[in-house]
């Protein structure tokens, strides 16, 4: 069978019979708008991963941004090329009007699992992780958006241990004010930035503050604010200190120390104003 009737047999009015096109290896990710799956392409041969989003929860979310003309999910992640950022080849519909991304598949282990582990990779790598997370959260910004859901579950770390990922824009939005306005309650409650909670007008700095609480527990293996019931973290962000991470790590150095604790501001106006600054004062170390 040539190459076009084999993509014929794939393809039907413009959409893609995924489950034809390709052969489900594992299923690895259940999420609250997806599934992801390691798979098999079978036009090119090549491993990949496949996340195919519920239609219905989909257009769910992207009804809170009717008549602003929000990209995709796939047109978000197809516009970024970043080597410490996931590689998405393909995004499209499949034929039970499913939207679907086809990316590189990564092998790893969430940042996430590392810290429930307490990861000895976490005391000898910590600050070079972040620093790959930092390159990835600017790159994000540079290029226009807001992430929106930075958090330890999105950065997968390689095998080797020697470097991570950003992965998941199901939540990014473009940094522009039709985008900014109060109301916008999603990310991840224990990395939510308390302007995000509070229903107020928002920008870049929100991503500012859930990079601070990943890279804070990242270091410390630990949140920075205990948690609470499960939803409701985000909540005391900006009614209750955090812990001091230079009492929990006294090792690392003072100024990065700093330079998280600025980043967890619950004030964007006293936070440290960008990633990019982040890692400017991180260059050194």
């Amino acid at each position: 069978m040539g190459l076009l009737s084999r993509m014929t047999r794939f393809l039907g009015g413009g959409r893609t019979d995924v489950r034809a096109r390709f052969e489900l290896l594992r299923e690895a990710v259940h999420g609250t708008m997806s599934n992801f799956y390691m798979a098999r392409d079978k036009l090119s041969g090549q491993i990949v991963g496949l996340k195919i989003l519920d239609p219905e929860k989909t257009r769910t979310f992207e009804e809170r941004f009717r008549g602003l003309d929000k990209p995709s999910e796939g047109e978000i992640a197809m516009g970024f090329d970043h080597p410490r950022i996931v590689r998405t080849l393909e995004h499209g519909l499949t034929t039970d009007d499913e939207p679907y991304l086809v990316m590189e598949y990564l092998e790893g282990q969430g940042l996430n699992t590392l810290i429930s582990a307490e990861s000895e990779l976490l005391l000898r790598r910590g600050v070079e992780l972040l620093r790959d997370a930092a390159e990835a959260t600017a790159f994000v910004h540079k290029t226009g958006y807001i992430h929106r859901d930075i958090c330890p579950r999105n950065f997968v770390v390689s095998l080797t241990g020697d470097s991570l990922k950003l992965i998941d824009f199901g939540l990014t939005v473009p940094a522009t004010t039709p985008f900014m306005q109060r109301g916008n309650r999603t990310g991840t409650p224990r990395y939510m930035a308390p302007e995000v909670v509070r229903r107020r007008t928002t920008d870049q700095r929100l991503d500012v503050f859930s990079f601070g609480v990943t890279a804070f527990e990242t270091l410390a293996l630990r949140p920075p604010w205990p948690s609470v019931v499960t939803g409701q973290d985000a909540m005391t962000h900006d009614s209750q200190p955090p812990a001091d991470l230079r009492e929990l790590r006294p090792d690392i150095d003072p100024d990065l120390a700093d330079a998280i604790h600025r980043c967890i501001e619950p004030d964007p106006q006293r936070r440290l104003p960008s990633i990019q600054h982040f890692l400017e004062i991180i260059a050194a170390m």
